[in-house]
């Protein structure tokens, strides 16, 4: 690592991965929630037709980009909230007019063959210092206004009729959240590709839902991963030579495919510990001194917040009972409530 921030245009690079693997999987959280982990794609194809209108009228490709991803995102989200086209028909228009669009006016360019090819895939070792400072300010803005408004976005995803009855501003936030998507597409466009974007705004979340048991433990890990998955990957894709972008989303891959792995596994040795009473040196049975809890034609025992068989009947039959004869939980026995259903 040493190494490689000796070279300006890698120091260049980790910073921009650094902004980038820290902003994206911020905005990807909330749309996993709302389920539209495929918005970053259209999004990306809106920013393409940006950037080529940038080429082509020779100015500044990212604020272009900027400004039409910008603009799509708001119409989209008055489109589903005032249209009759429904979300799914909203993105394919945004899908395919996009990349048509840009295509068009690309044929229309000459000489930047090599530049459209930076933007679709990636080209983050020729970041130059002009636009890490705009990607520093625009990952700032993103990473303040996810943060500021966390809260009222999850109420949003999460449901947005009740969020509606509450209140808050429905509309305005989902504007927002689109809006901090396609700023996110344009921050990320030279580090991944437009191809590639969408990637990193969702697969690191999908990857700490794998061992996260809340939002906010989620957000976190999200970013760690991102952070790490980003400027690991423009580490390694110098060493190997390979293309940056496609080398931090096969990197973020293998994360959520390791992941997905250690949590079906852990899941299967719980269910087995689970399934067969725990094994230790305390004798559950009459005078164990622990509370006996009636449970359909026998008794468990209370011990550690967990209900045992008694010695000698290590099975825990209660996943064999009917659902109407639920297994009681030690809440349900601290509360008083029934421990079976007649």
């Amino acid at each position: 690592m040493s190494e490689l921030w000796s070279f300006e245009f890698m120091r260049r690079a980790l910073i921009a991965a650094l902004l980038v693997g820290a902003a994206a999987p911020m905005v990807g959280t909330f749309l996993v929630q709302r389920r539209l982990s495929l918005i970053g794609d259209g999004m990306g194809h809106v920013a393409l037709a940006g950037v080529s209108i940038g080429l082509l009228t020779g100015n500044q490709p990212v604020l272009t980009a900027l400004v039409a991803a910008v603009v799509c995102a708001v119409v989209i989200e008055l489109i589903q909230r005032y249209g009759r086209a429904s979300g799914d028909v909203a993105l394919a228009v945004m899908f395919y007019g996009g990349i048509a669009l840009g295509v068009v006016l690309m044929s229309r360019a000459t000489g930047t063959g090599a530049n459209l090819t930076s933007y679709l895939f990636g080209a983050i070792t020729t970041t130059s210092r002009d636009d890490l400072v705009v990607f520093a300010v625009l990952a700032l803005v993103v990473m303040v206004t996810t943060w500021v408004l966390r809260p009222r976005l999850f109420a949003v995803a999460n449901d947005e009729e009740w969020s509606r009855a509450a209140g808050l501003p429905v509309l305005g936030l989902n504007i927002v959240l689109a809006v901090m998507t396609a700023v996110t597409v344009v921050v990320s466009m030279r580090v991944v590709g437009l191809l590639l974007i969408s990637a990193l705004m969702i697969l690191p979340n999908a990857a700490a839902q794998q061992v996260s048991r809340s939002f906010r433990s989620m957000r976190l890990v999200a970013i760690v991963i991102g952070v790490l998955c980003a400027t690991g990957g423009v580490a390694l894709s110098y060493q190997l030579d390979t293309p940056s972008g496609g080398t931090i989303v096969l990197l973020v891959l293998a994360v959520f495919i390791v992941l997905s792995l250690a949590a079906t596994l852990a899941h299967a040795v719980a269910a087995r510990h689970h399934r067969y009473a725990e094994m230790h040196a305390h004798e559950h049975g009459p005078g164990c001194g622990h509370q006996q809890v009636e449970h359909g034609d026998h008794v468990d025992y209370l011990h550690d917040g967990h209900l045992h068989a008694p010695h000698g009947d290590h099975y825990d039959e209660h996943h064999d009972h009917r659902e109407d004869d639920r297994h009681p939980t030690a809440d349900d026995v601290v509360a008083g409530r029934p421990t079976s259903r007649s």
